[in-house]
């Protein structure tokens, strides 16, 4: 019998739990995240796994949303069970009910998907801290795009997860112009906007690396991203890099809040969500009380 105390209950009295999953997933397989009716998706393959557990419908809250064809290493989310259905899991085997469940999700998401089979993996299960939001609680989201700008750097092995860019890239003149994007801004002229939602971010880090193996490696980083924002960045430093526009151009799209003909997305397939960072667990709730605001 597991003595653990009920560390998040988030419906009223209804004693629920809040259950954090860490996972990685390609998604060169999946259309995206959110679940689409008829369309395979990672949201939708993960709730069927564990509505086969948990035997009913389950929903989960995620991190952060990414578009078909991009990848995560560092995704997040939550789900709520009640107390039963969380120490029923490991079904009187003496273990861990968080150890029960990465098990049986594990071996949910290892077969009989066909060529999703292994698509998805669970790195970790754990109770969330009181006032835990997988969305909402978040401080960041860090994303990398790997781009290989030539011939010569084309890996047919690596060619599922890099953009095979025919010109030669200024890596210094793309971080120039990226500088220039860095703190809270309005990004409306670099997202797709949902009804609302809000385009203000603030954006930490926007900056590219060249690797000794030759390869770009470019780093964003924001408290939160808005539709197609990441990819539409990346884009458009590419006009840069190449020497199409100058550096300030960047800034000067940023400046006009709309979206024209120059607005370029960047292909999805290099795209990888690399890490969710969140407060010490006193701070999760306040977080959480605070995004909630912005957003709205």
């Amino acid at each position: 019998m597991n003595d653990q105390k009920p560390a998040a209950p988030v419906l009223g009295d209804g004693g629920f739990l809040r259950i954090r999953l860490d996972l990685a997933y390609d998604g060169g397989p999946f259309s995206g995240w959110a679940v689409q009716p008829g369309l395979p998706t990672v949201q939708g393959v993960l709730e069927e796994a564990l509505a086969l557990l948990i035997r009913r419908p389950v929903r989960v809250t995620v991190a952060g949303r990414t578009d078909a064809g991009v990848h995560a290493r560092g995704q997040v989310v939550h789900l709520d069970l009640t107390q039963a259905e969380w120490l029923g899991l490991n079904r009187g085997a003496e273990l861990d009910p968080a150890v029960a469940l990465l098990r049986r999700l594990r071996g949910a998401l290892s077969r009989g998907l066909g060529d999703l089979t292994g698509a998805i993996e669970v790195h970790r299960v754990a109770l969330a801290a009181e006032g835990f939001d997988a969305r909402f609680s978040a401080l960041w989201r860090r994303y990398s795009y790997r781009i290989a700008d030539g011939p010569a750097l084309w890996d047919p092995l690596g060619r599922s997860s890099t953009l095979w860019h025919k010109a030669p890239l200024d890596v210094t003149l793309m971080n120039e112009g990226a500088s220039k994007l860095l703190g809270l801004q309005n990004f409306l002229s670099y997202c797709k906007p949902r009804e609302g939602s809000t385009t203000i971010r603030e954006l930490q880090r926007f900056e590219f690396a060249r690797g000794t193996d030759g390869v770009i490696v470019a780093t964003v980083q924001a408290d939160a991203f808005c539709h197609n924002m990441v990819r539409a960045l990346i884009g458009s430093a590419l006009y840069v890099g190449e020497g199409a526009e100058s550096p300030g151009w960047l800034h000067e799209r940023l400046l006009l809040q709309k979206r024209d003909a120059r607005s370029v997305l960047a292909a999805p397939h290099p795209l990888v969500l690399e890490e969710v960072a969140y407060p010490s667990d006193s701070e999760l709730l306040a977080r959480a009380e605070l995004t909630r605001a912005l957003r709205t």
